[in-house]
């Protein structure tokens, strides 16, 4: 596979980091209304709870801009972002015990209707900034009735549920990611091969010989050690799968 770099904002268009933002919005403004000197007087849940939140989006898009270089990082960072998520519904889910707040069943009505909220489908120009500030915003104000209802147990339960579904994304995404990196490769395999083609291109243009092995071409390698140290000599372009040699001025 070809080695591309192109633009990083594909992450934009992404469902998993809108509804990131989205849970950092919320997750900030339920810090605001329901946190105070009384059941947080160090601020230590806030702040816990609005960096979790942050680097949930922080990490998709790093993941996903580290994308056309290095898979394995993508994935890494997807799984962080995934972790963050799982540590901020901690939060929400001791919240909820601690002012005994009984969870929503998820066959019940309200967990369905917040579940299965939809969201639209972005469509960005040149502008994608600004357009992507109206996009999460516009899909933000369908889950408002319920992130910024002034009863703390509409909002805990909401906020429990949409933590949940981006976990699921998220889990959706790694897969999607690990099934690219095996049917394409990794940046590293892709670069290595690129550069092996274009060896093969080069020698064949400079009228290179056969491999004597395996047919392949053949190109200009100088010996670092041994009697023929500093001597120039035809290595097969297929090395280290083929060790043919030819002695240069030999055909």
């Amino acid at each position: 596979m070809p080695v591309v770099i192109k633009s990083v904002k594909g992450y934009y268009f992404l469902d998993v980091w809108v509804l990131a933002n989205i849970i950092q919005l919320s997750t900030l403004e339920f810090c605001r209304r329901f946190l105070n000197r009384t059941n947080d007087p160090c601020g230590r849940l806030h702040d816990q709870m609005t960096m979790a939140a942050r680097s949930v989006p922080a990490n998709i898009a790093e993941g996903l801009s580290r994308s056309q270089t290095s898979k394995e990082t993508e994935m890494k960072l997807t799984d962080v972002a995934r972790a963050s998520l799982s540590e901020l519904l901690g939060d929400y889910f001791f919240i909820s015990m601690a002012n005994r707040i009984e969870p929503w069943s998820c066959k019940s009505r309200e967990y369905v209707t917040v579940a299965d909220v939809r969201f639209d489908r972005p469509e960005y120009t040149d502008d994608w900034q600004r357009e992507a500030w109206l996009h999460i915003m516009q899909q933000k104000a369908k889950f408002d009735p319920w992130v910024q209802h002034e009863d703390i147990s509409v909002c805990v339960n909401a906020m429990m549920v949409l933590c949940n579904r981006a976990i699921n994304m998220l889990n959706k995404l790694i897969s999607t990611q690990l099934d690219a990196f095996k049917e394409n490769g990794g940046f590293s395999e892709n670069l290595t091969e690129e550069r092996l083609t274009t060896i093969k291109t080069k020698a064949s243009n400079e009228g290179a010989p056969p491999c004597p092995v395996c047919g392949g071409p053949m190109q200009r390698r100088m010996a670092k050690r041994g009697r023929n140290q500093g001597n120039e000599f035809w290595s097969c372009t297929n090395y280290p799968q083929c060790n043919g040699t030819r002695s240069i001025g030999k055909t």
